[in-house]
C-alpha cells in the first residue's frame, strides 16, 4: 500500500458500530424484524463524519483477529476475560450482543458495495491496521475511535489527532499532544509507556503492581521514556522510592515483552486498496438491492448525498 497524499480519515469500525448499536434503539429494525439499528448508526456517523471533516481518502478498519495469537503468546491474560465461555461458536470468539453479530456481514456488505474501503488483515486488529496507514501517510491523519489506546499514535509534527466521540460522532474530542499533556501528561509516544505501567483491565494487561496512572506519568517525566526507568532502576542514586525500585524490578519480565503487545503495530502487509472517498457507489444494484432488504432508508440516502457534493 503506497502512501496517500490529502487528508487520510481511518475508522475503529468496530468500536463505532458497537456505539451505534447501544445508541441507536433495537427498535429500529428491517422489514423482515431483523435488527439494523447499528447498521442504519454507523452509516449515520459515517455521514456526518465526512460532512464535517471532508477527507480526502476514508478507510473502515476491521478486526480480522480481535486477539492476535502473538499477543497472548507474550502476555496470557491478554483481552482473556472478553472469550466467550461455553456458548461461544468457537475458540476464542468475543462475547458480543447476540443482535449485533448478525449486522457485521450486513455493514460490511454494505460499505463494499459503497465503495468505501475495508480493511483487515490476518493476525492483527483493527488497531494495527490504523497503526501502519497512520505510519505510512503522507498528509494529515483524523483516526476516529473510542479507544483510548490509539492515543498513543497522536503527533503534531505529522498532523495525527484522535477524534474520540463522546455523544455520537456530532461531539467528538479532538485529541492532540496539547490535550494528552494536560490530561495525562505525556504526548502521544509516552502514551503507550504510560498505559503498560498503569496496565489496563479491560485488556487484562496487569500493569505494574503500586503504580497508577498520576505516579506513572511523574516517572516518565522524570526519567523520559520506559527505558530510562528502567535504566533507573538499577542506578541507586536515581530517584525512585524503595518501593518503586522493587516493583518496577520485579515487574521486569512483564515490562520486557508489554511494549510489543501494547504499542499498534505499524508495519502490517495491508492490501493495495483504493482509499478515496467515493463519489458513486461502487454497485449500485447491490446496494439497491441491500437498501430495500435492509430498508436504510434514509441513513443510505443522507451518507449517498453527502458523498457526492
Amino acid at each position: 500500500m503506497r502512501g496517500v497524499t490529502g487528508r487520510l480519515m481511518l475508522l475503529d469500525t468496530a468500536s463505532l458500530y458497537f456505539r451505534a448499536y447501544f445508541g441507536v434503539p433495537e427498535s429500529v429494525k428491517a422489514p423482515d424484524g431483523t435488527p439494523v439499528n447499528a447498521v442504519r448508526g454507523l452509516l449515520e456517523f459515517i455521514d456526518r463524519l465526512v460532512k464535517d471533516h471532508r477527507p480526502d481518502h476514508l478507510v473502515a478498519c476491521m478486526d480480522a483477529d480481535w486477539r492476535p495469537q502473538w499477543r497472548v503468546e507474550l502476555i496470557p491474560s491478554y483481552k482473556a476475560h472478553r472469550v466467550a465461555e461455553e456458548h461461544a461458536a468457537g475458540p476464542d470468539e468475543e462475547e458480543v450482543p447476540d443482535t449485533l453479530s448478525p449486522q457485521v456481514p450486513i455493514i460490511e456488505a454494505v460499505l463494499d458495495a459503497l465503495g468505501i474501503a475495508r480493511v483487515g488483515v490476518a493476525e492483527y486488529e483493527a488497531d494495527d491496521v490504523i497503526g501502519t496507514f497512520t505510519a505510512r501517510a503522507k498528509g494529515p491523519v483524523d483516526i476516529v475511535t473510542g479507544d483510548r489506546d490509539l492515543y498513543q499514535l497522536v503527533d503534531d509534527v505529522r498532523e495525527v489527532r484522535v477524534l474520540y466521540p463522546l455523544k455520537g460522532v456530532g461531539s467528538l474530542q479532538l485529541t492532540d499532544e496539547a490535550w494528552l499533556r494536560e490530561k495525562y501528561g505525556v504526548d502521544g509516544k509516552g502514551y503507550a509507556d504510560l498505559a503498560l505501567l498503569r496496565g489496563d483491565p479491560s485488556d487484562g494487561l496487569p500493569g505494574v503492581p503500586g503504580i497508577g496512572e498520576k505516579t506513572a506519568a511523574k516517572l516518565l517525566a522524570e526519567f523520559g521514556d520506559l527505558a530510562g526507568i528502567l535504566a533507573a532502576v538499577d542506578d541507586p542514586k536515581a530517584k525512585l522510592t524503595p518501593a518503586q525500585r522493587k516493583r518496577l524490578g520485579e515487574s521486569r519480565p512483564y515490562l520486557a515483552v508489554a511494549p510489543k503487545v501494547v504499542r499498534v503495530a505499524d508495519d502490517v502487509p495491508l492490501p493495495d486498496v483504493d482509499t478515496v472517498v467515493p463519489r458513486t457507489p461502487r454497485d449500485p444494484a447491490a446496494l439497491e438491492e441491500l437498501a430495500s432488504r435492509w430498508g436504510l432508508g434514509g441513513s443510505l440516502q443522507r451518507l449517498l448525498a453527502t458523498l457526492v457534493a
